[in-house]
């Protein structure tokens, strides 16, 4: 490289200059040769960072189809008299999963949503200026293609905005460097010069034979960049679940599994949730076809129906009215991992324990920034002669304190089958948040299972805690395929 900058001592060199004089295809050859000649001083190096924006994969649909408030506001601005949110999903402005952030969007442009009807203001001007603003950038970024466009010629208030949205825009830093001799490098005798290899890379090939013994080895400068390797490694999800079950089995819990079908009998009725709850309904339970009943004990569901009808022996006067075994026998997905609980101790009632589960539940939610149709739970346990509340509560706090979460506190919470019932709390960023129930099983849940002790049982969700721990705002960040976000979460 050195003896090419001396054919033309005093021009200022660009990389593809300097690969084609020395005849080389990859420029990582002329950084390399470059930062040795400039730290020997005989070249002058320059460096020009920017930063390159290119549209994302939601900002090449917003290319081709225009931004989703964009799109909306073409719609309502057809439109005559009171239209509201059940019209704009009939007229397939917009799909379905995109309505909640399209309706955040308007919003922001000051459009609001006021029982289901769109309230526009008088003056649209701004509106309409904001939105041209808007498609003006996204159209300037697609006509750059895929080599982007540098931040100095975009507008920067847009930059901010788009850069909140997600996969809208994406942004890559790029250097651009030059090389100039210096009057030590033209001075260098060119006879003097000599190419050699330096061996970079020490290999079992290498070192099967003696040719190490005269090699000449390339010296590591340790404050050079080096690219970051894409090692393999755990989901994040993956990982904080271990992380969790290390967490209770050095607590010393024992964990258990359960199946993901089961019967409204296991997963309400032994929990005394009453028959007629709204949570049985279609809108919030995942009901079976096949099976679509599931037979269970007679004895088993004539316990539940004594506790449901009168109380039986527990003391309780019930929720009255008649209880079907045929609602029992229902075929469903699990809502809550407390089934696996009530199973153990319905199958171990005379033995004490502390054990605990983490496992997948189903719910018919809608899917937005706070809930899923399927996630996951923590569940557990204490069945043992001295089970209390405070004991409880011991336990709960001592699990979030491993977790990273010191400040904890609970307060009175209601719950079909526990009494007394908390929610747990810990605080983060100087909130308090809610993340999870506990209490202790009452009567009616531990006396047809024969439970022979108090039963402190909690339970929390693990999404919720992961959006703590990976400090996000979006549940459903957890399971996009983002493979930047993915690679830059750290082994926890």
């Amino acid at each position: 490289m050195l003896k090419a900058m001396r054919g033309k001592p005093n021009e200022v060199w660009q990389l593809d200059e300097l690969l084609d004089a020395c005849e080389w295809k990859d420029q990582a050859h002329v950084a390399g040769a470059g930062g040795t000649l400039f730290e020997s001083e005989l070249v002058i190096q320059t460096e020009q960072r920017s930063k390159i924006w290119r549209l994302a994969s939601e900002g090449d649909n917003a290319a081709k189809n225009g931004l989703l408030e964009q799109r909306i506001w073409n719609w309502l601005s057809e439109q005559e008299g009171d239209v509201g949110m059940q019209d704009l999903q009939k007229a397939n402005v917009v799909e379905k999963r995109e309505a909640g952030a399209g309706i955040g969007l308007l919003k922001d442009l000051g459009i609001q949503l006021l029982k289901g009807q769109f309230e526009i203001p008088s003056a649209t001007g701004a509106i309409e200026a904001t939105l041209k603003m808007r498609s003006e950038f996204i159209s300037n970024l697609a006509a750059a293609g895929e080599e982007g466009a540098p931040e100095s010629e975009l507008n920067i208030s847009q930059i901010d905005y788009f850069a909140k949205r997600k996969g809208i825009i994406t942004s890559s830093e790029e250097v651009i460097r030059t090389w100039q001799l210096t009057p030590k490098g033209i001075s260098v005798n060119v006879d003097d010069l000599q190419e050699r290899l330096l061996v970079a890379d020490i290999t079992p090939e290498l070192l099967q034979g003696d040719d190490w013994r005269d090699a000449d080895f390339k010296p590591y400068d340790v404050t050079r960049e080096a690219p970051t390797p894409m090692i393999g490694k755990s989901h994040p999800m993956q990982a904080l679940i271990e992380r969790i079950r290390a967490i209770f089995l050095e607590m010393g819990f024992t964990e258990i599994e359960g199946d993901y079908v089961t019967t409204a009998g296991w997963n309400m009725d032994a929990l005394f949730i009453p028959q007629d709850h709204p949570a049985r309904e279609m809108q919030d339970t995942f009901y079976l076809d096949n099976p679509e009943s599931i037979p269970i004990p007679r004895e088993r569901t004539n316990q539940w129906a004594q506790v449901h009808e009168s109380g039986g022996n527990t003391g309780s006067s019930g929720w009255g009215g008649e209880f079907s075994s045929d609602i029992a026998e229902k075929g469903m997905l699990r809502t809550h991992t407390t089934v696996n609980t009530v199973k153990h101790v319905a199958d171990n009632p005379n033995s004490p324990c502390r054990v605990f589960g983490i496992g997948r539940v189903f719910r018919k939610e809608s899917i937005d920034k706070t809930h899923l149709p399927e996630f996951h739970q923590i569940e557990g346990i204490i069945m043992e002669p001295n089970a209390s509340l405070p004991m409880l509560v011991t336990t709960v706090k001592e699990f979030y304190a491993k977790m990273g979460y010191p400040e904890v506190r609970v307060r009175p919470a209601y719950f079909p089958y526990t009494e007394p019932s908390l929610e747990v709390e810990v605080k983060w960023r100087g909130e308090w948040l809610e993340l999870g129930g506990a209490g202790i099983f009452r009567p009616e849940v531990t006396e047809p299972l024969g439970a022979k002790w108090p039963v402190c049982a909690w339970g929390m969700g693990l999404e919720r805690l992961a959006m703590l721990v990976f400090e996000l705002d979006d549940i459903r960040q957890l399971y996009v395929s983002d493979l930047e976000w993915l690679s830059n979460q750290p082994v926890l």
